[in-house]
């Protein structure tokens, strides 16, 4: 068993800006970096083995501040838990992308869907608690997966078979869910803890 924690990446003035960035790769601003330093302040309370992250700059700058608090290397970078693409929807407000394509579900031309995007990163979390059970076996280890909003709201999608994240519930910047890694099989275990 591996124990799996997504962490959404801090702030950025995209964010902010309440602005769609999919892969377009914009740092952390000054409030997303006081996020990634108040996420290791938290996650300091119990012990981790490795750090993973999107290679995007956003989630890798996080994964940094944490892995640094922790005593802890950045173990790699992730490319299947980069957050979604949103094709022509990229770098649109989300007022103005909803009122174009509905919901988040649309069909948007050069976009993934929340279920690809699911399907990658879960593939991807699999893989990453195959090579830590290499590592550490027999012991469970425990695993910080720095990755992206729309990510972690696809793979929570998929594993609670489209229950949760309910509507209108926002992934925080910050915010971490811990996930229950066995072989073949992924499970939440603590839907949302605001770091």
């Amino acid at each position: 068993m591996t124990l799996i924690t997504l962490v959404r990446h801090g702030q950025t003035d995209w964010n902010l800006a309440r602005r769609i960035q999919g892969s377009t790769d914009i740092p952390l601003n000054d409030k997303g970096r006081a996020d990634a330093h108040r996420a290791a302040d938290h996650l300091t309370a119990s012990t981790h083995h490795a750090v993973y992250a999107s290679p995007l700059l956003r989630a890798r700058e996080t994964a940094e501040i944490i892995a640094g608090k922790l005593g802890l290397e950045l173990t790699g970078l992730v490319p299947d838990v980069r957050e979604r693409e949103f094709g022509e929807g990229e770098g649109m407000l989300v007022d103005d992308y909803i009122e174009k394509y509905g919901d988040w579900h649309a069909e948007v031309p050069g976009a993934e869907s929340l279920h690809q995007v699911g399907t990658r990163a879960i593939a991807a979390l699999d893989a990453i608690a195959r090579e830590s059970r290499r590592r550490s076996a027999p012991r469970a280890e425990s695993v910080l997966v720095v990755a992206h909003g729309g990510v972690i709201r696809a793979v929570i999608d998929q594993v609670s078979g489209g229950t949760l994240p309910r509507d209108g519930e926002v992934i925080a910047n910050g915010s971490a869910h811990r996930f229950e890694a066995s072989p073949d099989s992924l499970r939440l275990l603590e839907e949302s803890f605001v770091l």
